[in-house]
């Protein structure tokens, strides 16, 4: 789970793995007792374009179940759930279950359809994705987090939402439940009461000690370990100190300031972390093309976008550049590629 404003995260149950929290739940005594005491689902708006569709709406979706998924395509709370809303895509589809994806940047990058459309082939997602750019449809459903899904039943009333990961079974009784009420109404067959399973990892946040940390200083929720800290808009040559503390990223090498990232100007330099999770991502990118060398307590290490410890950074996205077991680790990347951007670093 992301968010945009700081809040009482204690309310929500903060898990430190790239913020993901639990489900905000109604207590079943404080659940609506007749329909017309759920809020009417708002209208898809401002939506910049579409992949897998050429245009929807919520309201051509009436007499279906819709669920809505607002997500980012760099965010690993999200990439996290894809699995299971592909499954539920490719189970439910037939009985009447149209899923969109909301796709609402948090950075700048995040915004160009190429990128966009390269995250969907990726991730082989099969449903319409909806580009919300200027986040009038995150407004209109009041919404502050990534990922967060809304089930609209067939009469168009929100019935049930959701906030970051987890809740998979009930989310998919949820979604059984509504189709039976669309059924019993259609007088037809019931669709499947099994549950799905797909291929997902297993992430156990009660391991993940470090918190995602931001490098826009217009997204910054805790200092940079250099004792020169952020200077907006600047250009600073860092140096690595002796000592270096936990869950603070340190620079070497000359980099930039900028609100979304820190951009390295010279031809070469480093980023030092300690923390404690079991993998590590970086989302990044670069205009050229950089190339990081990771290592993990002082030995090559291993992540889906490495090769013998290195990584090509010619995409903006998100990068796993370190899979080991759970606990107190210290990451240490070399780059070589004026005009490397990272973003952020996220945990598993």
């Amino acid at each position: 789970m992301k968010k945009i404003e700081i809040l009482a995260l204690a309310v929500v149950g903060l898990i430190l793995a790239g913020g993901g929290i639990l489900a905000l739940l109604e207590k079943p005594s404080e659940l609506p007792t007749q329909k017309t005491d759920y809020r009417r689902a708002p209208e898809l708006a401002g939506i910049h374009a579409y992949i897998n569709a050429d245009n929807i709406t919520i309201a051509s979706q009436r007499g279906k179940v819709v669920l809505v998924d607002f997500w980012t395509y760099t965010c690993i709370n999200c990439i996290r759930t894809l699995p299971y809303l592909k499954s539920w895509h490719e189970q439910y589809r037939s009985d009447g279950l149209v899923i969109i994806g909301v796709h609402t940047p948090e950075f700048n990058f995040e915004k160009e359809l190429p990128n966009v459309k390269r995250a969907v082939e990726k991730y082989g997602i099969g449903y319409p994705v909806a580009l919300d750019n200027d986040y009038q449809t995150w407004k209109a459903y009041r919404n502050s987090y990534w990922p967060r899904k809304y089930l609209i039943d067939a009469d168009g009333y929100i019935r049930y939402d959701h906030i970051g990961e987890g809740a998979y079974e009930e989310t998919e009784q949820m979604i059984q439940q509504l189709l039976n009420e669309r059924d019993a109404k259609l007088k037809g067959s019931k669709p499947s009461t099994g549950m799905s399973s797909p291929a997902a990892a297993e992430v156990d946040y009660s391991k993940i000690q470090t918190p995602e940390l931001y490098f826009g200083y217009g997204f910054i929720r805790s200092p940079l370990g250099n004792p020169e800290g952020y200077s907006p808009e600047n250009t600073i040559t860092y140096g690595i100190p002796e000592r270096i503390e936990p869950n603070m990223a340190y620079l070497q090498g000359q980099w930039q300031s900028s609100r979304d990232f820190m951009e390295l100007v010279g031809d070469s330099g480093r980023i030092v972390l300690r923390y404690s999770a079991k993998s590590v991502n970086i989302v990044a990118g670069s205009d050229n093309t950089a190339v990081l060398k990771v290592t993990l307590d002082g030995r090559q290490a291993a992540g889906a976008d490495l090769t013998y410890g290195q990584a090509l950074v010619d995409e903006f996205r998100l990068y796993n550049i370190a899979d080991s077991s759970y606990g107190e680790h210290t990451i240490s990347i070399d780059l070589t590629g004026k005009g490397f951007k990272i973003y952020t670093f996220t945990f598993g």
